[in-house]
């Protein structure tokens, strides 16, 4: 007989802007009381974006509920079983536990100082492993075990480290091109920023998406709604998360960050807490984060002073270098400063848009659209709906960031010697 421990009853339902009321029941409502799980509302989705977009003030935990919705609708239209919905539903609950302040605006600082990715983060979490979460607050693994869901068997669904075609259609619904993740947060940014090119056809996608072969596939009449999807995410990430003030003011926090007094050791502590307890922090760990953290608190933001659209082959190398080595970045960040006079920090280095695919790991060719009994692959080789979700979402291969007191002459020098740098 099986362990696992069924709904008795108790129901609760959260309104919901995006998707309306969502119920909530059994492991998922006791799930959301966590500690693991309410630390969520106080990261903000969008990290700094409500600086350029005032309304995107929305949270990791509405997100959450909202992918938990989208998989529940998933889940029915894919006739999954009871234990493989209760997988798929907490996955999508706990998916983002691991990030830190400002979501994924401190990506960079957290791998360099913990080792491991946000997503390997909530790995940890959903099974009890990290070290550094206090352990009076571990409540994750005891909820699901005690409901009868491995928490291993949750985080496998979500560890990018997982081999792509290990629970395909599982893995899929959470983490595919096209996955409840996607749809909601699309959506919902679209929502709250007031930027209408993530509102996409979810209804469509949600009613035309079926299994075939192990795999989540779409009927023929839902591939509008797909090429919709890609439409509306690439033109996302180019409008909103790499628009040029929202990346200088991530820039700003990350520089605050790494400046902090006893960097690194010293930033172990701040990818657990939350937005606010992050900049309170940060406020007294030296004089440089302090300047850069008033600043976005002031929305006194650096200005873009430079940039290459393009990287010449013979200096990619040392871009790159600088991508996997933090510290040569920083290194040349303040060589600029040093050029114009300027104090270190005064200059800061965006390379985002060196990186082709802000979210590695997709394969957009492996949407699977389902044609007269057939599975067909139109996004594969020279399609342009591929070539779209491919592009890079920042037209700058290389952004120069400068404090407004040394902008001007960043950019003069720059323009000058453009070369001098790398």
């Amino acid at each position: 007989m099986s362990s696992r421990v069924r709904p008795t009853g108790r129901r609760k339902s959260i309104y919901d802007p995006v998707h309306g009321p969502i119920a909530l029941e059994g492991p998922s409502l006791a799930l959301v009381g966590t500690p693991e799980f309410q630390r969520l509302w106080g990261i903000r989705q969008t990290g700094l974006a409500h600086l350029v977009f005032p309304g995107a003030n929305h949270t990791r935990l509405e997100h959450s509920l909202g992918s938990y919705w989208v998989t529940s609708r998933l889940s029915e239209q894919l006739s999954l079983g009871d234990a493989d919905s209760d997988r798929i539903a907490a996955g999508a609950l706990l998916h983002d536990i691991g990030h830190g302040p400002f979501s994924h605006t401190l990506d960079g600082p957290m791998l360099e100082v913990l080792g491991v990715p946000h997503e390997r983060l909530s790995c940890l979490r959903i099974e009890g492993k990290d070290p550094d979460w206090p352990s009076d607050r571990v409540e994750v693994p005891n909820v699901l075990e005690r409901f009868g869901i491995p928490p291993a068997s949750v985080a496998r669904l979500i560890d990018p480290r997982e081999p792509p075609r290990a629970r395909r259609l599982l893995r899929a619904i959470l983490h595919g091109p096209i996955d409840a993740d996607r749809i909601d947060y699309l959506q919902r940014d679209a929502y709250y920023t007031g930027v209408a090119y993530g509102a996409i056809d979810a209804v469509r996608l949600l009613d035309t998406v079926r299994a075939v072969d192990a795999r989540m596939a779409f009927a023929e009449k839902g591939r509008s709604a797909v090429e919709g999807f890609l439409v509306g995410r690439a033109l996302m990430y180019s409008t909103v998360y790499f628009h040029k003030t929202v990346r200088a003011a991530e820039m700003m926090a990350q520089g605050a960050v790494e400046r902090m007094d006893g960097y690194p050791d010293a930033a172990r502590p701040l990818f657990f807490g939350r937005d606010a307890e992050l900049l309170v922090h940060l406020r007294e760990a030296g004089a440089l984060s302090r300047s850069l953290v008033e600043g976005l608190l002031d929305r006194r933001l650096y200005k873009r002073a430079f940039g290459w659209r393009s990287v010449e082959p013979a200096v990619r190398a040392r871009w790159n270098r600088a991508i996997s080595a933090p510290a040569e970045r920083r290194r040349m960040e303040d060589e600029i400063a040093d050029r114009v006079g300027a104090p270190a920090g005064s200059v800061l280095l965006d390379l985002s848009g060196l990186v082709a695919d802000p979210e590695p790991g997709d394969d957009w060719g492996e949407v699977a659209v389902e044609v007269g009994g057939e599975l067909t692959f139109p996004f594969r080789g020279g399609s342009p709906w591929r070539t779209l979700a491919d592009r890079s979402p920042s037209e700058w291969a290389v952004s120069v960031y400068a404090s407004r007191r040394w902008a001007g002459a960043v950019a003069r020098r720059l323009s000058r010697d453009p070369g001098l740098v790398p």
